[in-house]
Formats: C-alpha cells, sequence, structure tokens
C-alpha cells in the first residue's frame, strides 16, 4: 500500500491530502487532466492511465495537452483523442470552463504548461495535484500528493487508483499507460527511485496480463532512421567532457535541428548518453529552441541537479534529474554553464 506522509516535504497546508476525494470518485463529475508541455512518457501515461481509469467511474473526462507531443507515444490507448491546447484552444477553453475538476499530473508549477498557465490560473474548479517533482507551489491546488521518493507520476497514478479500493479497475489499457511511464522514468528500472514498491506494482500489472515487451519496443524501438543519425552526429560533433570537472556538455545549434529534421521527443534520453562515460558524475544538454535555450541535466551520486538547474537555469526537477531555461544565445548559455560549472567544482569530485 502507498504512503502519503503528512510532512512539509510532502504536503502544505494549503493543499488537502489526495485521500479525501476518494470518497467523491463516485459521482461523475466533468473532469480535465492535464500535463506539462512537450509531454513525455510518464507525463503522457499517467494522464491517460487516469483517463481510462475515470471513465470506468463514470465521468466525463477530457485530457488536453498543453504542446503537442512525441509521435512515438500516439500508440498509447487514448492518445487519439487528447486535444492538443496550442492548436485547439477554442475547444480547450469551453471543456475547462466547464470543469468541475482538473488533475494536474508530472508538474507542481503552471509555468510548466507554457500557454496554458494563464488559463489554469483562473479556473475556479477543483485543482488537483498528483506530482514527484521538488518544491511545489501548493497553494495552487486544493487537493493533491507531492511524494518525490516515488519513481513516477505512473507509480503515484497506480496508488491512487489501488488506494481509493478500486484495484480490480486496472485493465490492459491502463497497464500499458503506467508502465511506460514507469519504465521510462526509471532509466528501464535502473535509477535509485525504481524501489521495491516500483517492482510490486509492475508485477502485478504482468499478473493481469500486461505484455511489456510491446510498451518497451513503442518506446525505445519507434524511431525514424533521422534520429539515429542525428544521435552519431552529435556525439561526434556537439559533445564536450570536461573530465577535470566530471562533466560532459552537448549543445546542439538550430542548424543542427534542421538538418536531421529533429521533430518533437527526437532528444528524449540523449542527456544520459555521457553518464556512460566513466567518471562523469553530471551530464548537460542545451538545445536552441526558436524562443529560448532549453537545458536538461543528469548526475550520479549525490549532485543536486535541482538546486544546480534552479540556481543558474531557471529550472529544477529531481535531485539527479532537472531541466532549465536561458534566454540568451546559445554561446553565452554555454558560458554560463561552464562558469556554473567550475563554481560546483568541489562537489563534482
Amino acid at each position: 500500500m502507498a504512503n502519503y506522509p503528512n510532512t512539509p516535504t510532502f504536503a502544505a497546508i494549503l493543499m488537502k491530502p489526495i485521500q479525501e476525494i476518494f470518497s467523491l470518485l463516485e459521482q461523475p463529475r466533468k473532469v480535465v487532466i492535464t500535463t506539462h508541455q512537450k509531454p513525455d512518457p510518464d507525463a503522457m501515461g499517467s494522464s491517460l492511465g487516469l483517463y481510462h481509469f475515470l471513465i470506468q467511474k463514470g465521468h466525463q473526462v477530457t485530457v488536453i495537452s498543453p504542446t503537442n507531443w512525441a509521435s512515438w507515444l500516439n500508440w498509447m490507448p487514448g492518445a487519439d483523442r487528447i486535444l492538443d491546447y496550442e492548436l485547439q484552444r477554442d475547444k480547450s477553453d469551453v471543456i475547462l470552463d466547464d470543469a468541475d475538476w482538473v488533475f494536474c499530473l508530472d508538474f507542481n508549477i503552471f509555468s510548466r504548461t507554457k500557454n496554458l498557465a494563464s488559463k489554469l490560473q483562473q479556473l475556479t474548479c477543483t485543482r488537483l495535484l498528483i506530482d514527484h517533482h521538488q518544491q511545489p507551489d501548493t497553494p495552487n491546488f486544493d487537493y493533491g500528493i507531492s511524494n518525490t521518493a516515488k519513481s513516477s507520476t505512473c507509480e503515484m497514478v497506480y496508488d491512487f487508483i489501488v488506494e481509493s479500493g478500486n484495484r480490480e479497475r486496472v485493465n490492459n489499457e491502463i497497464a500499458e499507460c503506467l508502465y511506460a511511464g514507469v519504465m521510462a522514468d526509471t532509466g528501464s528500472f535502473r535509477f535509485p527511485a525504481a524501489g521495491a514498491s516500483v517492482h510490486r506494482m509492475v508485477a502485478d500489472l504482468k499478473d493481469k496480463g500486461l505484455r511489456h515487451t510491446k510498451v518497451h519496443e513503442n518506446i525505445y524501438d519507434n524511431f525514424l532512421e533521422n534520429r539515429l543519425r542525428f544521435i552519431g552526429h552529435v556525439l561526434m560533433h556537439r559533445m564536450e567532457v570536461y573530465y577535470e570537472y566530471n562533466t560532459a556538455l552537448i549543445a546542439i545549434s538550430k542548424k543542427d535541428l534542421l538538418r536531421y529534421q529533429v521533430k518533437t521527443g527526437d532528444t528524449e534520453g540523449l542527456v544520459n548518453y555521457p553518464l556512460s562515460i566513466q567518471g562523469i558524475k553530471l551530464a548537460a544538454l542545451v538545445i536552441d529552441r526558436d524562443e529560448e535555450r532549453k537545458w536538461s541535466f543528469r548526475s550520479k551520486g549525490d549532485f543536486d541537479t535541482n538546486n544546480f538547474a534552479r540556481k543558474y537555469f531557471q529550472g529544477g526537477g529531481h535531485y539527479n534529474a532537472s531541466g532549465g531555461r536561458s534566454s540568451d544565445s546559445l554561446d553565452k548559455t554555454i558560458q554560463q554553464f561552464i562558469i556554473a560549472m567550475k563554481e560546483n567544482a568541489s562537489l563534482l569530485q
């Protein structure tokens, strides 16, 4: 059974525990589920897993993504019913205005939803949080659970279903969606967050008939040739290794993105590659997007990427996996990273 500690790390006074809505699940409501921009497997899997559960309970449910998503996630059951807020804003706004509940999954501050943020802030309906990132903006949520010890939001949605007394409703559609997110966020179960509860969850899903190989292939073996060539180019020509700081940096220009016709999701997981180099403790990836430079950070051991991203790049996330942004040019933000790396030299030894 999941444990929801009543401590400041997991909940704030202004956000009521998620368990308080369990008894309310029996009354059908108009529900919206949303997640962060450019949803990854955990964001998409948790959203669709919760969707398939709530429609079984008789709720009227719509999943709204703030932006588009990677085409290799379209295999997920229900993905064809998701609304893209950027492309379908008028329709989405009508649904949001009419909603009784809005579930916010895999993000804990509205700014992570890009253009949807202002709309979420304006809503007067009940807003519910299920998330595992650090430092949640809990005053913006009526009910919720924020547990940084959890491997993924998909694991938390599984806990939500089971804890609410609905384990029997975990069907194959839910199992596939939730397994995809847990698998991706734990690095195929190799990261420290893949604790015993994760493996118990997977065992339960397998007992229910989950075909895990199918899910793995849809997540990891579902790309076009140009992505593989893009990765080869990046590792050969765009990766710098700073052995004296146990750090590696990958910097990708707009020219690279255009040359290899890189689409949403094609850079997923790229930041993890340098961690396979012996001795590397911090891996960083910066991508030159039109509106800003996007950063991803991964670390091994006791280097806190969450604090690093918050201090230097307007970001945050998890202890060993975080993201950030910069409005400066690619060259300037790279120089800022190098300065930050040197300032943290003692922590990277």
